[in-house]
């Protein structure tokens, strides 16, 4: 099913009104798009890939099946979300006492050319900064820093990478000046 010539939406697929799907994005196989979801140009939204409402979604997001992403969440461009990693939305869950509004929700960024591995989580209240790698299965606890290599649980720095994907330095505390054999680009402070 296409609503719009420029995006495409699979037939098994609900797409909840209003929302905004940007050009050249496609969307598989039972997915569920809520209502006042924003969603970028070039987008590849998996199969079976939940995104609730008051969801932004920058330009060139690919979020992989099994996915859901919840209220609070902001994807910036260019973001990868791996196989079946989990987003959460509430510190503290509880059924007896809902928190369930968005008042209850926290804030968690992905920031631009993150990517995030398969069956990693992501607890709400973080940012993954710019061009971090979150290694599969990871729990990220705190705030990722920019360019930071992540994996563990709780999530730690085990090293740094390039924007274009190099990992060019083992772990450090803090992201010193290097420059990447492969593109040539420094990360850090010049």
């Amino acid at each position: 099913m296409t609503r719009d010539k420029n995006w495409f939406a699979h037939e098994s697929s609900y797409i909840d009104e209003p929302t905004e799907i940007g050009e050249g994005t496609q969307i598989w196989h039972f997915c569920h798009i809520s209502s006042d979801v924003k969603i970028g140009k070039k987008c590849r939204i998996g199969q079976n890939v939940f995104i609730a409402g008051n969801v932004t979604v920058g330009n060139n997001v690919k979020i992989q099946n099994n996915v859901s992403v919840y209220e609070g969440v902001i994807l910036e461009d260019d973001v990868f979300c791996g196989p079946s990693m989990v987003f959460t939305n509430v510190k503290t869950p509880r059924c007896a006492y809902p928190r369930n509004t968005s008042d209850d929700y926290l804030e968690t960024r992905i920031r631009q050319g993150a990517s995030i591995g398969a069956n990693a989580t992501i607890i709400c209240g973080t940012t993954v900064g710019r061009n971090a790698f979150v290694g599969a299965g990871a729990v990220v606890t705190k705030d990722v820093p920019d360019y930071a290599v992540v994996y563990g649980n709780p999530a730690e720095v085990h090293g740094w990478a390039c924007a274009c994907g190099d990992v060019i330095v083992g772990k450090e505390t803090a992201a010193p000046c290097l420059k990447c054999e492969r593109c040539k680009t420094y990360i850090g402070n010049k």
